[in-house]
């Protein structure tokens, strides 16, 4: 299995490509897709929208459900902002701490040059 440092590469590779293709500003879910498509080319797994439970003391609070997961491994958020924000930092540290995993990439669609945020914990 590739390290996260080559995943995460092959993850911001396909989103420059998927941002040159389809150019900036069309909804985040146009590039999720388009994403899911091109890692999967690249032999990657991508799971969408899956579901993780969320618990405080025991009891089910609710659902989490982040964007994409990558090989299991790398939490991706695709947006389409101005600019990323505390918020968007924030709600990825807490994609993180519920899956267990350790590195998330946020990827702005929004302009022309790809945005890129990654956050670890």
């Amino acid at each position: 299995m590739p390290k996260d440092t080559d995943i995460t590469e092959a993850i911001i590779g396909a989103a420059y490509t998927v941002l040159n293709k389809l150019k900036p500003g069309l909804d985040e879910k146009l590039y999720e897709r388009a994403l899911i498509i091109l890692l999967g080319k690249q032999g990657l797994t991508c799971e969408n929208q899956k579901e993780f439970d969320v618990y405080y003391d025991e009891h089910h609070i609710g659902t989490l459900i982040p964007d994409l997961i990558v090989n299991e491994t790398i939490v991706v958020d695709p947006k389409v902002v101005s600019a990323f924000n505390e918020n968007h930092i924030a709600q990825m540290l807490g994609y993180l701490n519920i899956t267990g995993l350790q590195t998330a990439l946020l990827l702005n669609f929004k302009h022309a040059k790809l945005g890129i945020k990654r956050v670890s914990l």
